[in-house]
């Protein structure tokens, strides 16, 4: 795995070109894992990510008897066993809550801890279904902060509307009911990613899935076994964002993303920068293996506005971050309405939002659990420090690549990014030394430091 510099200086106006193969889907990537691990008999999983927080989903099940052999993965026999010892998940907060909802199903004891950062996060949003489900799940205070210790077995299906939209709460509780007497039922008011319903198709599991006219969305599960699959992982389109911004907010910029997946839940950026008269196009490059819909997307340098964006748009809000990156490049003052959940990521990404704008010469604010973002049409060189979150890492990358001025711009804790990108800084390089056959042929176009 490339182990990504603590420091990128990255100088600003480059034009970026070229066509770029993002990582594979790290949702995908988690889910394959973690229902191969279960599966009885060995699975194909082309192109996972090779991301820290997917390595840590791999290691976990492997750990808990299932065998991980580069893409093929094969069931535990007999089921999966307590392992010796607290699974350190790292920073994927992924991966400890759809975790706790396969072990829960299995009569056995397993301690769920992580990094700093992951210890900060609240885990009570799947402990309260799992807990009405029959499993005993333990944390710290009243939030159930990580680590957890999840002790299972003998579940009983439950009808359960999750009090927020999150994808990772649904597919707990449905990991869960794979191994509950009965009938698991997660009625969604607003539908979110459907990539464990997609997994379950693939696997052969018993459930059905519903969409309502009003937006909702209701998977049922049953118990019974699940049959391997060969699935080839497209492109994560969380990443392909960093890349469709860039290219919409950097001059003279043209970048092709091979092979991204647009289905359900995870294309509203794509829909959010056309509003914004971003020049982006797709074309469908064939099936998904029933994972959704794959794309050829092509991003050209823009002329952006300003627009509104509802929260439930941006399902899991990840592209939040790039996306107040070309806010803060249009015309206008740009509205994030519903967005408070960033508040609970990797760090609090509203506040860090409002920080990295403002840090790269634009004008953001938070109002409760709105961003507002007033475009100032060019950023400015700036520093910036992610803060152990890799998004906000990356986001800053993209903002220093479209600041104005002579000034490079330094966003320092890029190592973070290691947890789902460890080759972005090498894209980056890679795009703007062909970039500059299109207005720039001024020697270096980017320095790493530090490692």
């Amino acid at each position: 795995m490339t182990v990504a510099a603590a420091t990128v200086v990255v100088p600003p106006g480059r034009p970026l070109a070229g066509t770029v193969a993002v990582p594979g889907d790290k949702s995908l990537s988690h889910r394959a894992l973690l229902l191969g691990a279960v599966a009885e008999g060995t699975s194909q999983a082309r192109g996972l990510s090779e991301g820290d927080d997917v390595a840590r989903t791999a290691a976990a099940v492997v750990a808990l008897g299932a065998r991980v052999d580069g893409e093929a993965i094969t069931g535990a026999a007999g089921g999966l066993r307590a392992p010796g010892q607290a699974l350190d998940l790292g920073n994927s907060g992924t991966t400890i809550r759809l975790l706790a909802g396969l072990v829960a199903g299995w009569e056995m004891t397993v301690v769920l801890g992580g990094d700093a950062s992951l210890s900060a996060r609240p885990m009570d949003r799947v402990a309260v279904p799992l807990r009405a489900m029959g499993a005993t799940v333990t944390g710290t205070g009243e939030r159930c902060l990580p680590p957890l210790t999840v002790s299972g077995g003998h579940l009983v299906g439950i009808d359960y509307t999750p009090p927020m939209a999150s994808s990772q709460v649904k597919s707990c509780v449905l990991l869960a009911g794979l191994r509950a007497a009965g009938e698991t039922v997660v009625r969604e008011p607003v539908a979110t990613r459907r990539h464990t319903e997609e997994m379950l198709a693939l696997c052969g599991a018993a459930f059905s899935e519903q969409d309502g006219d009003d937006g909702s969305h209701v998977v049922r599960v049953r118990p019974g076994p699940l049959r391997p699959f060969v699935v080839e992982i497209p492109g994560d389109p969380s990443q392909a964002a960093f890349w469709v911004v860039a290219a919409c907010v950097v001059p003279d910029s043209e970048i092709t993303l091979e092979r991204v997946y647009v289905g359900p839940g995870r294309r509203g950026f794509l829909d959010v920068l056309r509003r914004m008269g971003a020049a982006v196009s797709e074309t469908p490059v064939g099936g998904g293996d029933g994972l959704g819909a794959v794309a050829r997307i092509t991003a050209r340098s823009s002329r952006l506005r300003a627009t509104v964006v509802e929260g439930a748009e941006i399902t899991g809000l990840d592209e939040v971050p790039v996306l107040a990156v070309a806010a803060a490049c249009a015309e206008g003052t740009t509205e994030f309405r519903g967005v408070g959940e960033l508040k609970v990521k990797e760090s609090d990404r509203l506040a860090a939002v409002v920080a990295l704008v403002r840090s790269f010469g634009g004008r953001a604010e938070a109002d409760g659990d709105d961003l507002i973002v007033e475009g100032t049409g060019r950023l400015t060189a700036g520093r910036f420090d992610a803060g152990g979150d890799h998004r906000m890492a990356m986001a800053a990358a993209v903002a220093g690549a479209a600041a104005g001025g002579d000034e490079a711009s330094v966003v320092s804790g890029f190592e973070v990014v290691d947890t789902s990108y460890p080759g972005f800084a090498g894209h980056l390089e890679a795009l703007a030394a062909a970039g500059r056959g299109r207005g720039h042929d001024d020697g270096g176009v980017m320095t790493t430091a530090g490692s």
